[in-house]
């Protein structure tokens, strides 16, 4: 026996599907105008210089990765410390996330000029404070419009709608955790669902 709310009809032109049509079409736009920008520059100013190009991004990329990734090392292991010595509580601080330098580092790796431009646009402090303020303010809103309910039950949900994913109501019962810690069966038992 299942429970929870029964799914949500969608209109006929959900997002989802939409965003599923055009995010392939919109990643070869992508790749075609990279390789049309490539071969331009290579034609104005030769194939090594686009090689060099490609070389420096690769480069600055992998740099710009392994500092964010060390820099989130070090806060995460400052605000353990912290957090052991009891100078800050759980969740009290909020740390700098390293998200977007990770991000424009992966731009950079990316071989082509329109994701290296991004990724040095990213690079930039007030930019990337603007691009993260945008960001979690629009996840906030999202959240805040997104049904009620708790990881748990999302999660319930979510298996109840999978093929073969039966959730059964129900209570597990330890025979070291009953009281007395004995294993005999004189008394009764609590239900399993609750009725």
């Amino acid at each position: 026996m299942t429970t929870g709310t029964p799914p949500r009809n969608r209109p006929s032109g959900a997002r989802g599907s939409r965003l599923r049509r055009l995010l392939p079409l919109g990643v070869a736009a992508w790749v075609v105008l990279e390789i049309w920008l490539l071969t331009m520059v290579g034609s104005a100013t030769g194939g090594f210089t686009v090689f060099l190009i490609l070389l420096a991004g690769l480069v600055l990329g992998g740099v710009v990765i392994k500092s964010a990734g060390r820099r989130a090392f070090q806060n995460l292991t400052e605000t353990i410390q912290r957090q052991q010595s009891g100078a800050v509580e759980a969740g009290e601080q909020r740390s700098q996330g390293n998200g977007l330098l990770m991000l424009a580092g992966l731009l950079l790796m990316i071989p082509g000029l329109i994701s290296d431009a991004l990724g040095l646009l990213l690079l930039v402090p007030p930019l990337r404070t603007a691009v993260s303020r945008y960001t979690e303010r629009t996840l906030e809103r999202k959240m805040s419009t997104a049904g009620e309910g708790t990881l748990g039950s999302a999660f319930q949900q979510a298996r109840m709608h999978q093929p073969g994913g039966t959730v059964i109501q129900g209570e597990v019962i330890r025979e070291d955790e009953r009281p007395g810690g004995g294993s005999d069966d004189s008394g009764p038992r609590p239900p399993i669902m609750p009725g």
